[in-house]
């Protein structure tokens, strides 16, 4: 893959980890056991943590939302998470537990000029995200207040880049006939994780096994389990169709400026990479795909 689409899944390859440590980090699950929530397993603050910025988010929204996942897992921690905690409460402290899990990752260096210049240059990205979209975890995070901190200005674009990014996916999903788990049978079959890794999305044997079948009909599936050349050529359509909705912000921003914004995560990134906080193996398959 080359051209545009190349430069929008590196940066995505880029800013994810920076997103994604806040669902693993301890500072996070103590400032989520301070709210009230159960930290014996992540589930209750990682949907706290991402719907909030809907508002208090009811079922049906939840688990169109949060796409991927059954929505038997989804309604068994939304809107319940609301009982806990309200949205603007959950906002506050998830800017608090990423300021400590920055901090603690990254210590003095956060006050310094290229995370200032980092964070400016991924928010002009960032907030071209609001610009001719409606509704989802993308403008629902870029219509949030900037914090002041540039770490948290960097932590906020990289969750609004993202998180329209997920939204496109979505979409592209949606456009290529695939239903919620269709998509992750479909993705485990390309090798983008071994499919007990998608068993954290909590869809049970069952409903997998009548995924794969539907795949098959649809010739997109070995009976191995492995995808057909179809299969991969209809993934790689959606991935292809994910860059191109996600495009946007990275055009606005300008190649210097995206250009000079990779020399700048380039050592943060590893820095996540290194902690060991992230899972090597992931639903999202950053580094697979």
């Amino acid at each position: 893959m080359t051209g545009e689409p190349a430069r929008v899944r590196q940066m995505w390859h880029l800013l994810e980890p920076l997103h994604a440590v806040l669902y693993y980090a301890p500072e996070a699950f103590d400032e989520a056991a301070a709210l009230g929530y159960d930290v014996e397993e992540r589930w209750a603050s990682y949907f706290a943590w991402r719907a909030a910025p809907l508002g208090a988010v009811g079922v049906e929204e939840a688990v169109r939302t949060f796409h991927s996942f059954a929505p038997a897992m989804v309604e068994r921690y939304v809107p319940g998470v609301w009982a806990t905690a309200v949205p603007e409460v959950v906002l506050a402290a998830r800017l608090r537990a990423v300021d400590r899990t920055y901090r603690a990752l990254f210590g003095e260096r956060v006050e310094g000029p290229e995370f200032a210049e980092a964070a400016a240059l991924a928010r002009r990205a960032a907030e071209a995200v609001t610009q001719g979209t409606a509704g989802g975890l993308g403008p629902a995070n870029s219509g949030l207040p900037w914090p002041d901190a540039p770490h948290l200005v960097l932590w906020q674009a990289a969750t609004v880049l993202r998180e329209h990014r997920g939204d496109g996916h979505i979409a592209a999903l949606a456009g290529a006939g695939l239903d919620p788990v269709e998509s992750l049978v479909s993705f485990a079959a390309v090798g983008a994780a071994p499919s007990e890794v998608f068993a954290s999305r909590g869809w049970g044997a069952e409903e997998w096994g009548a995924a794969r079948r539907r795949l098959r009909e649809r010739g997109l599936l070995a009976a191995d389990g492995t995808a057909t050349d179809a299969g991969r050529e209809l993934r790689a359509k959606v991935e292809l169709r994910t860059d191109e909705e996600a495009a946007a912000p990275w055009r606005a921003l300008g190649e210097p400026g995206r250009e000079r914004l990779v020399e700048l995560l380039g050592e943060p990134w590893l820095e996540v990479i290194g902690s060991g906080l992230l899972p090597a193996e992931n639903t999202l398959g950053i580094g697979k795909v």
